[in-house]
């Protein structure tokens, strides 16, 4: 029997901008099946000062990119370090850090994620492997979302794998392939909202609840050139800052109107997105704690059974895939599938600082 173990840190900072999620993981691979156990985990949250900073920073200048870049790989490297001397953690083989994203144009040819300079390695004293989009672009695929090769190999009991963070994402294997990409926004669009009325987020779902349905709206969301598109494909904050707010704020409704009707609008789409709708659905990110959304779901996917996992992987699911992206690149074993980005191969993403 051949066994080998990892002990890594995962790090992942997602478009909701609701934190820097960390993860102490533990990885055991015996005869090729994978394991995990996340043994400490901590979402250290964002200063007014930096969610308005990585929030407008997809209007910045060349130059304003840099030094936000430089700035930014400065903090979260004091982070991460924070992060290790208070839960004395020791023996790390890597520290595997996603950054965070501000561009994402594959059609482009081009995705930023900041924090992933090589300074970052020296502020931690660690081996950091980080910056796993950037390749795949290189290779003309969506650089996204590169979970789903981690739920292939931690989470291959489950039909579906949906994640609810900043936007939503879902993975299912059909034909022997892993299929995955982006369906709509999510707490990109219902944190927005949510930080008028002066909450940081919508708990439970309580405000979209008491909101109405504009069927307007919801047929006008619906309609919007993304969902015609086939996969692959992938969704950045540009897209809800060029496209979705401009079109919701054109209706003079209240904002609980607006809540209420997009939570509608994530839930058909995501019907429209699956396929053969029966099986079981792990369920992850922020959004699964939105009581609302999740009965919406439920609503348009009567056939498929929801399960929401335990608070950490629940939690810390992208940071935990993250951290097995590291070591996949540490065993230079494929780490992205071309099947979900549209790559020109399968490939092993991400540079290693020492």
């Amino acid at each position: 029997m051949l066994e080998q173990k990892y002990n890594v840190i995962g790090v992942m900072s997602g478009t909701s901008l609701d934190g820097i999620d960390l993860a102490h993981i533990a990885f055991t691979v015996i005869d090729g099946t994978w394991q995990y156990n996340i043994l400490t985990c901590e979402t250290i949250g964002y200063s007014q000062y930096w969610v308005d900073k990585l929030r407008n920073a997809v209007d910045y200048s060349q130059e304003e990119l840099l030094q936000l870049n430089q700035d930014y790989t400065v903090i979260l490297g004091s982070i991460i370090k924070t992060f290790i001397d208070k839960y004395q953690i020791k023996n790390l083989d890597a520290v595997c850090s996603h950054g965070h994203t501000i561009l994402h144009q594959p059609q482009n040819g081009f995705t930023l994620q900041i924090g992933n300079l090589p300074i970052i390695a020296k502020i931690i004293n660690e081996t950091v492997v980080c910056d796993f989009r950037v390749q795949d672009v290189q290779f003309g695929g969506q650089g996204a979302p590169l979970v789903p090769i981690g739920d292939r190999i931690l989470f291959a009991d489950y039909d579906y794998c949906l994640n609810l963070g900043g936007f939503s994402n879902v993975s299912f294997e059909r034909a022997g392939k892993r299929i995955a990409f982006d369906i709509s926004p999510v707490n990109t669009v219902l944190n927005f909202y949510a930080n008028q009325l002066g909450f940081e987020y919508d708990d439970k779902g309580k405000i979209a609840r008491f909101g109405k349905l504009h069927p307007d709206l919801l047929a006008e969301l619906n309609n919007l050139e993304y969902y015609k598109k086939s996969f692959p494909k992938s969704l950045g904050f540009e897209f809800v800052k060029e496209i979705v707010l401009p079109l919701i704020n054109n209706f003079n409704i209240s904002v609980e109107d607006k809540m209420h009707t997009f939570i509608e609008h994530i839930a058909m789409q995501m019907s429209l997105a699956l396929p053969n709708q029966k099986g079981k659905m792990l369920i992850t990110g922020g959004g699964a704690y939105n009581d609302f959304l999740i009965e919406r779901i439920a609503h348009h996917l009567p056939t498929i059974k929801i399960i929401i996992p335990d608070a950490k992987t629940l939690e810390y699911k992208e940071a935990l895939i993250f951290g097995l992206l590291g070591v996949l690149k540490l065993r230079h074993e494929i780490n992205v599938l071309s099947s979900v980005t549209g790559a020109k191969e399968n490939h092993s993403s991400g540079n290693i600082f020492k």
